[in-house]
């Protein structure tokens, strides 16, 4: 199909003709480069990577695209992390599921960690079978403190903060705001990017995280103080937002201290 000039089009037909077109189906990765607060892959059925941007290429501690091209999560991070990874991959390209705004605490190689949300999708062919995936993990930005509402939903995080071991309910945060529970959960995501669940799971795990590293803690009294009842709940959480047990967290955190 060629697009006539002067000729109406509907979008469908419109995009259509692009994808038919367009010389370089990734033209997204140059533009993904210049986000330093964006990861971009792509990866094929076996779960290597076939495209990335020159983010993911500096946090796994490598130089060159080339260094990271073809190579699967197993053969650039550890063992714990690359089985986490590979198991969101394989959900994936199941066409099981897509991962949206799925919080996760990464390392990055000098192992100070960093919250992102990541999304995950497959890739289909004309036919629709599924023939890889991309994915995207976005940096938690800082708030915005500019928002009409952010002192109150700032209330509302300072509260989580302080009342962390406990089970703090959304009536609580609603009667401390003066927010309806849908006003509340839109506003907490405009300032954070994050829902009031998702903020609590981060400051708990920022705390777990700081005493698994920095105290001798056994890991049922990491999570009671940090407000989980019991040895497991704790460590299903954990892994499934950090990628690793919290065994293997302060196994690899204190790795990489600097003998005395």
């Amino acid at each position: 199909m060629e697009m006539e000039e002067g000729r109406q089009y509907s979008v469908q037909d419109q995009r259509a003709w692009l994808a038919q077109h367009v010389a370089d189906v990734f033209f997204a990765e140059s533009l993904f480069d210049s986000m330093g607060d964006i990861v971009f892959f792509v990866k094929d059925t076996a779960g290597r990577y076939i495209v990335v941007n020159q983010t993911l290429v500096r946090r796994c501690g490598l130089r060159e695209k080339s260094a990271l091209l073809g190579r699967s999560a197993a053969d650039l991070f550890p063992t714990s992390l690359a089985v986490s990874y590979a198991t969101q991959d394989a959900m994936v390209l199941k066409g099981a599921k897509e991962l949206r705004d799925q919080l996760e605490l990464h390392l990055y190689p000098n192992r100070s960690p960093g919250w992102c949300l990541t999304q995950k999708k497959p890739l289909r062919d004309q036919a629709g079978a599924i023939i890889g995936l991309c994915g995207v993990s976005r940096d938690l930005a800082a708030p915005d403190q500019r928002h009409p509402v952010y002192a109150k939903v700032a209330a509302a995080v300072s509260h989580l903060h302080q009342h962390y071991a406990q089970t703090v309910s959304m009536a609580e945060l609603v009667e401390l705001t003066g927010l309806s529970v849908a006003q509340l959960e839109r506003n907490f995501h405009k300032i954070f990017s994050l829902t009031p669940r998702q903020m609590m799971v981060k400051i708990r795990l920022d705390a777990a995280s700081a005493m698994l590293s920095a105290s001798d803690c056994s890991i049922t009294e990491v999570a009671l103080a940090c407000g989980y009842q019991d040895h497991s709940a704790f460590s299903r959480v954990f892994r499934a937002t950090v990628g690793m047990t919290p065994s293997d967290y302060r196994e690899v955190m204190r790795d990489s201290q600097p003998a005395n």
